[in-house]
């Protein structure tokens, strides 16, 4: 396949058409005169004139199962959804199994994303052995390994005890990492279906209240301030969380805050049919919540937008609402959310998405080579959207191997028509395009 690509006329973060170059991975010229610079046997991308161009999209917070949970997803069929979504990278969760709490297991990872392809896989390395929350895990090891880990969490269960929370956050200042907490009191939440509110009692499920989210970013805030170390706070859902990481900015606490798309964009009234696809950790909130989520995102008080993709075996969906697992599919879909509930309203502009959807992630998990801005020199991780296009959520059509996303039936704008890694396309006509490795799926 060929090293060099012309995007024609299109528009880097939605300003005026440019002509754009791919010169072996990297952006060469930007302007009228790419076409006439560009080399014999270069491909014209013709089809992608007038759309938006965007700096590949980034993933602070992927699940991709593997190893262990491969029924649900792998790292090839999770990144080739990265892909087709716009990504360019993604942060893989250490909850697998075995738990990415080592070397060994990170590195694994590493190597698994680096056969399939499709995106720059960067593992998440535990806080504490096996998930347990008794001991840390080998983080200085992990930070030291092939992985370079610099993010440490233990994503689907909270790091509920203080003094392990301050431990945990002094020791990564030695590497410049970050601890991104699972904001969850575990007593608060034993037996919790849903969101503690008028609808939970009216259907009868146990609620989960704002308070037990509210609660651990309140202390893990002030752990932070006092050691003088870098938190991230993973799936933030509530209007008192908001404040929480607002007051925590405002003296300088070095706080991060990430929302999902489905924290943007659905209420837990969508619990009433008692369907599963509704239930994740957290859970959907009220109206106000969302209202809030989208007011902080727009204010920078929330930093990004993480998908928390979380795909299950249909098993664990099709089946009565106590049973069902927690989670949603969401790397697909993430972009058409954010230009439903963010962009067509008025609330972020393309360079705004950038900012949320790529720039920032980057910088957080401390990778310099993905990011980075649409400029001569940088590399060509390069995503293009079509934002007039709408199109029904259909599960099946996902590139994803399992089909838990709450969306389906539903109408979103938006279709990402290429993805580029490092100037070679692994999407085009808004397919995944084959990168001649093993087929895995």
């Amino acid at each position: 396949m060929s090293t060099t690509h012309l995007l024609p006329a299109v528009r880097p973060y939605g300003d005026d058409p440019t002509d754009v170059l791919i010169v072996d991975g990297k952006i060469t010229i930007i302007g009228s005169d790419a076409a006439a610079q560009a080399p014999t046997g270069t491909v014209r991308h013709d089809n992608l004139k007038g759309l938006v161009l965007l700096p590949g999209l980034v993933d602070i917070h992927t699940h991709l199962r593997q190893p262990g949970r491969e029924s649900a997803e792998t790292v090839y069929t999770g990144t080739r959804a990265a892909a087709a979504g716009g990504y360019t990278a993604v942060f893989a969760m250490a909850n697998t199994t075995p738990v990415q709490d080592n070397a060994g297991v990170v590195e694994q990872v590493l190597r698994l994303g680096r056969e399939a392809g499709w995106v720059d896989v960067h593992p998440i390395g535990a806080v504490t052995e096996n998930l347990e929350g008794k001991r840390l895990s080998e983080m200085s090891a992990m930070a030291d390994s092939a992985a370079q880990v610099r993010v440490f969490s233990d994503d689907g269960k909270c790091v509920s005890d203080p003094v392990l929370m301050r431990r945990a956050l002094e020791y990564v200042k030695a590497f410049d990492g970050v601890i991104a907490q699972h904001s969850q009191d575990p007593r608060l939440t034993e037996g919790s279906q849903m969101h503690e509110g008028r609808v939970s009692a009216e259907l009868g499920l146990r609620g989960w209240p704002s308070v037990a989210e509210e609660s651990i970013i309140a202390r893990d805030v002030l752990l932070a301030e006092h050691v003088g170390s870098r938190l991230h706070v993973c799936h933030l859902s509530t209007a008192g969380s908001v404040d929480i990481i607002r007051w925590a900015k405002s003296r300088g606490i070095d706080v991060t805050a990430e929302a999902t798309p489905h924290h943007l964009l659905l209420t837990d009234e969508l619990a009433r049919n008692y369907s599963p696809l509704y239930k994740v950790n957290p859970p959907l909130r009220t109206q106000a919540d969302v209202n809030a989520v989208r007011e902080a995102l727009a204010d920078g008080t929330i930093d990004v937008v993480g998908t928390d993709h979380a795909p299950h075996p249909l098993e664990d969906k099709d089946c009565e609402w106590q049973a069902g697992a927690f989670g949603m599919t969401g790397l697909e879909t993430a972009l058409s959310v954010i230009i439903q509930t963010m962009v067509e309203p008025g609330r972020l502009d393309w360079r705004g998405v950038a900012r949320v959807l790529s720039e920032t992630p980057a910088r957080i998990g401390r990778i310099t080579d993905q990011g980075r801005p649409i400029a001569v020199g940088e590399p060509a991780n390069l995503t293009v959207v079509n934002p007039s296009v709408r199109r029904t959520v259909d599960p099946h059509a996902q590139w994803t191997r399992s089909t838990n996303t709450p969306y389906v039936g539903m109408e979103l704008p938006g279709q990402v028509m290429a993805t580029f890694l490092r100037g070679r396309p692994t999407v085009l006509d808004g397919q995944p395009v084959s990168n001649n490795l093993q087929e895995q799926a």
